[in-house]
């Protein structure tokens, strides 16, 4: 499976372990899977939605809904790895409907840097706009084509004339992102800054629900 399947990725259950399904955000694919490889989690299976629901973030709760639904009957049991992510409280009401809890916060940033971090870091700047490892190798087709800046550059200033500082959130000590990284800060004609941040509480939580 890519990082933005549909798709589901199957494993051997490990004996006595409940099998659980993961449904997760294409963006957080490639980090959950790595960390169901490090930690030998043979009991998780994980499916995921488009990442590029979060320009759309409306479609994500009913799209979860159906997830569970689709797997009920198949699991022992069925997490959740979104934040809230857009959807303004939506996919927390269809969580309860469907007794599946989630990732807490209200996006995958603040999984990864730290609730309490990231609320620290965006009081005290809340100008900065946040990339994420998967947001910087899918700059351009999420960011660039996926706002229309591609066609219409004038939109730049719209969408990000706010923002003072691109802050790149990295999972991985990945020259090559930051390169990437520094390029798309420059394109939007914002400061840059980086944090490595490695898994955050992504990796926790998903070892706490483990």
């Amino acid at each position: 499976m890519t990082d933005t399947a549909p798709g589901t990725v199957r494993a051997t259950a490990g004996a006595g372990r409940p099998r659980t399904l993961l449904i997760g955000c294409g963006a957080l694919a490639r980090e959950i899977l790595a960390l169901i490889a490090r930690e030998g989690w043979d009991h998780m299976d994980l499916t995921c939605l488009p990442a590029i629901w979060h320009n759309t973030p409306g479609k994500i709760p009913e799209g979860v809904r159906e997830k569970i639904r689709a797997n009920r009957d198949v699991y022992d049991r069925i997490f959740c790895v979104y934040a809230d992510c857009g959807t303004g409280g939506q996919l927390d009401a269809v969580l309860a409907e469907e007794g599946v809890t989630r990732l807490p916060g209200p996006h995958c940033y603040a999984s990864y840097a730290g609730q309490d971090s990231f609320a620290a870091m965006a009081e005290r700047d809340p100008a900065c706009f946040y990339l994420t490892d998967y947001l910087v190798r899918h700059f351009d087709r999420l960011i660039v084509e996926g706002l229309g800046l591609d066609r219409f550059p004038e939109l730049s200033e719209m969408y990000f004339g706010n923002y003072t500082t691109l802050v790149y959130l990295a999972q991985t000590d990945d020259p090559e992102l930051d390169r990437q990284a520094r390029a798309a800060a420059a394109r939007l004609g914002l400061a840059y800054t980086r944090d490595l941040t490695g898994y955050g509480e992504l990796a926790s939580e998903l070892v706490r629900y483990a």
